[in-house]
């Protein structure tokens, strides 16, 4: 039978992304799968896995905001910016009045803010990853982005061990935000521990370890599964009946039956998902007709 969905795994610190997709994928003896949101193995936590025609979906259903629990080492920088990394500078750290000298700072790292990427990382500059040129002895220093922190706090500390809770825009680092809070304190920083919570709509409290999975009858494993259909459930639908459906599945434009099925927006294009008879048949473009009040829906992703 093919598997088609989402699985919620709870990754486990020391695999690799794509090693902890290829267990469960043999599990569910799945023929296609693929995973979001990349945790090195440093990081442990909610790991998305894609199986079948959930794989196109990937993008639309993992877009939203981040959140993690992360341990920021103070008074050491690595090359890396985590603990994987080789030891470049030492410091002291003063431990008397360091909790108010960090609440202090944290305020600039909340909101809209500037971040440089790791120089150890996947993002690609000229056509390579930056970790790439970092390995053949030639690093590039990526350019600043925006990002958003939309919450961070203090969850506890243990001498220079400061836990903290992050919740971010998506293509935030948490490891170039250890690495400039501790520029800020003063003593340097590295990532020590991360585990990352929630990724969009999905929360680690629904995740399952690769374990638990593997202590399942075949049967439980697959109902733990989420639909094709909920992972697009927020997005605004549309409905088409079998002819229609025939013709975007073509790749065709399809007139709606009624000027009700239009945006609310009525000035402007509106990302829906396309429902048949039989469930989710794609994602699609719904915007104005040439006839005024009418409405017609474009493929951009279709299920088969």
């Amino acid at each position: 039978m093919k598997v088609h969905g989402l699985l919620l795994l709870d990754k486990a610190v020391g695999l690799s992304s794509n090693a902890a997709m290829q267990k469960v994928r043999r599990l569910f003896d799945a023929d296609k799968a693929g995973h979001g949101g990349t945790l090195d193995p440093l990081a442990s936590g909610l790991l998305p896995v894609l199986f079948g025609e959930a794989c196109k979906l990937a993008a639309s259903a993992l877009e939203g905001d981040k959140a993690y629990e992360a341990v920021v080492r103070l008074g050491i920088t690595t090359s890396t910016d985590d603990a994987e990394g080789e030891i470049l500078t030492e410091a002291p750290v003063a431990l008397p009045g360091l909790d108010e000298r960090i609440a202090a700072v944290l305020p600039r790292f909340r909101g809209r803010i500037r971040q440089v990427p790791p120089i150890y990382s996947a993002l690609k500059v000229n056509g390579k990853a930056l970790y790439r040129h970092a390995r053949e002895g030639a690093p590039v220093v990526p350019e600043a982005r925006d990002v958003t922190i939309h919450g961070l706090e203090v969850l506890g500390r243990d001498g220079v061990d400061l836990r903290l809770s992050v919740a971010c825009s998506k293509g935030t680092y948490i490891r170039s935000l250890a690495r400039d809070l501790g520029a800020a304190l003063g003593s340097g920083a590295h990532l020590a521990g991360l585990r990352r919570t929630v990724v969009g709509r999905f929360d680690i409290a629904e995740a399952f370890t690769i374990d638990a999975l593997t202590a399942m009858a075949d049967g439980e494993r697959r109902r733990r599964l989420v639909g094709l259909d909920s992972l697009v459930a927020d997005w605004p639908q549309v409905a088409l009946d079998a002819a229609g459906v025939e013709r975007f599945r073509q790749g065709q434009t399809v007139p709606l039956a009624l000027a009700a099925d239009g945006p609310a927006d009525p000035s402007g294009d509106d990302r829906v998902s396309v429902h048949g008879p039989d469930g989710l048949v794609g994602l699609g473009l719904r915007k104005p007709a040439a006839a005024a009040g009418r409405w017609v829906v474009s493929p951009t992703r279709v299920i088969h």
